[in-house]
């Protein structure tokens, strides 16, 4: 018999999320930034050989909205995140950043009931694992682009109260929050920077240097 030694504790960390945590480019039929711009394959450089860091990032992913046009099946979070928790286990933390797509104009919801699907559809149900949380709210949406008025009436001054409500949540959980809000969006209006996706990655790394594992 081979024994294997293991000379330190991985840490396993799994970023769930929309296009932004895909890495959509701004202003693109549906192109991703490389590995060496995505948050969180920075985050894993920044974090080392200890942590290992899982992507899943959808593009148009929800909470729970179903998205009925055509090619768009199968995106909402609610559904899938038992599931990705089951097939990625074990993990030490879940960095969700979710939310943005409940804002378009065609669902009518307000931020605080994102906010409790939110809280009900993923922090309990993350939370009653066992799982470390970092909550993550999204940047502000620029809805004066072509894209984002045409998705987000009203979604920029929702956007912003978004942050307000996600830390409140995180607060009331006993979990982490990263406020998001203030990172530039491109062209588009909806998607993160290049810049945007790199600083989200500091942000990151600096809040999980404070947590206990």
């Amino acid at each position: 018999m081979i024994l294997i030694s293991v000379d330190y504790m991985v840490t396993r960390i799994l970023c769930f999320g929309d296009s932004n945590t895909r890495g959509y480019i701004p202003g693109t039929d549906h192109e991703r930034f490389p590995a060496n711009v995505r948050f969180p394959k920075v985050l894993q450089k920044l974090t080392g050989k200890n942590f290992e860091i899982i992507e899943d990032g959808q593009d148009s992913r929800t909470i729970m909205h179903e998205d009925t046009r055509p090619g768009k099946e199968g995106r909402v979070g609610s559904v899938q995140i038992v599931p990705c928790l089951d097939s990625n286990a074990p993990l030490n933390v879940v960095i969700l950043m979710l939310g943005t797509g409940e804002l378009k104009h065609k669902f009518q919801n307000t931020p605080e009931q994102v906010g409790a699907l939110l809280e009900k559809h993923f922090v309990k149900v993350i939370l009653k694992r066992g799982i470390k949380l970092v909550i993550v709210s999204p940047p502000v949406l620029n809805e004066k682009t072509a894209y984002s008025k045409q998705r987000y009436v009203g979604g920029t001054e929702k956007s912003k109260q978004l942050s307000n409500v996600y830390s409140k949540i995180a607060k009331d959980n006993k979990c982490d929050f990263v406020d998001a809000s203030k990172l530039k969006v491109g062209s588009d209006g909806v998607h993160m920077t290049k810049a945007s996706q790199i600083k989200l990655a500091e942000m990151l790394v600096s809040k999980i240097k404070q947590m206990k594992f």
